[in-house]
């Protein structure tokens, strides 16, 4: 029988990271988030695992040894905030939110795992001509790992999403890590994400009113006969008549000159395209409209965009369920990652 790899998850979110971990077989001990709402969802649909609502800048790691145990520590994952890393951040290396990942780096020195795995936005890998990324090789190489990053986009892994995340992995015994190759040879697109899932809202513990009609769909329902977190959003009949004549695919430079600029962001009045896999959802969602119908995706359909399964259940206010979405790393990307550490 092979041995079961344990592992703790640092700023885990409602847990997207966790979840494709443990499909792919990893046991995650414990999932630690600043945030009581993520970690109240987490709870709620990790079962074998502890969501612990606690401040990774303050807490020691040796606190947590008590929720392992005695199991050992094998692979430590996670996402430090990167408000500081983003494009819409001021790009200060100093920012203190950029120091957060210090404190992913407190918890490997004290664990020594096998193995860490790192993930942020892309952009943390050119900042400032790259000095928060070589910091972070640095930090970890000083604690006898083997770091190598990459890009990663979750469209290849089977999510129908362009989002793109920079994944650093390090090994203990000197071993460099190989990225996973795409495991898909055609990309997942938006009415393949969707299409089941009707205009209207649908009370939690609603049957499904169709059946699935791709490979995605069957996936997505797996564990599930249910629909959760289908409330769609009430927009203006004004904000309703400009999405109307955005066409599938389609943004503001669709609209007459006079509607163009009704929203100052340049992302503003963008439609997903039904025949691509969507672009990065964000935790805001109050630009991008369904490719069909007008209005915004619900949390379920955000949650099928970032390849959640639908048995995973978000808990708290809608605003706060948006963001949980928004904040999480996709679960089929997490599980191919995992299987290629594993």
């Amino acid at each position: 029988m092979e041995n079961v790899l344990n592992c703790i998850d640092l700023f885990c979110g409602c847990g997207g990271l966790s979840l494709g971990f443990e499909k792919a077989g990893i046991n995650v001990l414990v999932g630690i988030d600043a945030w009581q709402d993520a970690i109240t969802t987490f709870n709620y649909n990790h079962k074998n695992s502890k969501g612990i609502c606690a401040d990774l800048s303050t807490l020691e790691p040796s606190e947590i040894e008590k929720e392992l145990n005695g199991k050992s520590v094998d692979l430590i994952i996670g996402g430090p905030p990167c408000q500081g890393f983003s494009v819409a951040g001021k790009r200060i290396v100093d920012d203190v939110r950029n120091k957060l990942y210090k404190n992913f780096v407190r918890f490997v020195e004290y664990y020594k795992p096998k193995a860490f795995m790192m993930e942020n936005v892309p952009n943390i890998l050119s900042i400032g001509g790259g000095i928060v990324r070589d910091s972070i090789v640095k930090d970890f190489s000083d604690l006898g790992y083997k770091v190598v990053y990459q890009v990663l986009t979750a469209s290849n892994y089977g999510t129908p999403q362009n989002r793109k995340r920079a994944v650093f992995v390090g090994f203990k015994n000197g071993y460099e890590f190989k990225f996973p190759e795409r495991t898909v040879e055609k990309l997942i697109t938006s009415s393949e994400a969707l299409s089941d899932l009707p205009e209207n809202s649908l009370e939690d513990g609603t049957s499904y009113p169709v059946a699935p009609n791709c490979d995605y769909q069957k996936l997505m329902r797996c564990n599930s006969n249910k629909v959760y977190n289908h409330q769609i959003t009430e927009h203006s009949e004004r904000t309703k008549e400009i999405i109307a004549l955005v066409p599938d695919g389609g943004n503001y430079k669709n609209l007459p000159q006079e509607l163009q600029q009704t929203r100052k962001v340049h992302i503003a009045w963008t439609r997903l395209n039904s025949q691509k896999p969507s672009f990065t959802i964000d935790t805001g969602h109050r630009h991008h409209f369904h490719y069909k119908w007008n209005r915004i995706p619900t949390v379920r359909e955000s949650a099928r965009i970032q390849s959640f399964p639908d048995d995973f259940i978000f808990l708290g206010t809608k605003t706060s369920q948006y963001k949980q979405v928004g904040n999480a790393v996709p679960p089929l990307m997490a599980e191919a990652i995992a299987k290629t550490i594993k």
